[in-house]
């Protein structure tokens, strides 16, 4: 009868004992793996949505026009802010018919309005980000975008507030008065030294 041979066939594996420290290595490894994935959506996530909102306000933009002011910026902006009218609205209808017990899609319009709300806030508080179309060179940029969410970094974000709208020409206008009476004051300086 011949010898068995004796290769390197199936080694059986020796099982690791819970308490040990090769055990305690395995796990935390394991949840290192987890955290690297859980960020690595989340900031995925995050992306998807910066690149839809600019995407929406590529799509704005209007070809013709070389530069924007912060006043143009601001009816973007507002006019972003009411992208959800017309949902809200077929919501509302679907709600208005009689008959139907509860709302619906109620979970969908708390969600609209919560989004609504928070942007409304940073656009009359800080500032609401947006690509910089004020910045020539930036807007640019910014048209030649194709959507590639690689490419995002190279786009220059700015914050425009309500606020800072609003002021901005009285404060503009003031500067402008102000320079003018030097410059009138400078001219008479002038003719006295003479």
């Amino acid at each position: 009868m011949p010898k068995a041979a004796k290769g390197k066939g199936q080694v059986e594996k020796k099982a690791i004992h819970p308490y040990s420290r090769k055990a305690a290595y395995l796990a935390s490894a394991a949840i290192k793996q987890q955290r690297k994935e859980k960020l690595k959506g989340g900031k995925a996530q995050r992306l998807n949505l910066i690149g839809e909102k600019l995407l929406w306000f590529q799509s704005q933009l209007d070809p013709d026009k070389a530069e924007y002011t912060k006043h143009d910026a601001c009816e973007i902006i507002e006019r972003y802010l009411h992208r959800f009218d017309r949902e809200l609205e077929q919501i509302e209808l679907a709600n208005s018919i009689k008959g139907r017990q509860g709302r619906q899609h109620g979970s969908r319009e708390a969600v609209i309005k919560q989004t609504i709300e928070r942007e409304r806030a940073q656009y009359e508080g800080n500032g609401f980000e947006i690509p910089d179309i004020i910045n020539s060179k930036h807007l640019k940029i910014f048209r030649e975008w194709t959507g590639d969410l690689k490419k995002l970094p190279n786009i220059k974000m700015r914050k425009v507030s309500a606020k800072g709208s609003d002021s901005a020409p009285s404060a503009v206008s003031q500067d402008k008065h102000m320079g003018e009476e030097n410059n009138e004051d400078a001219s008479l300086n002038s003719d006295t030294d003479l």
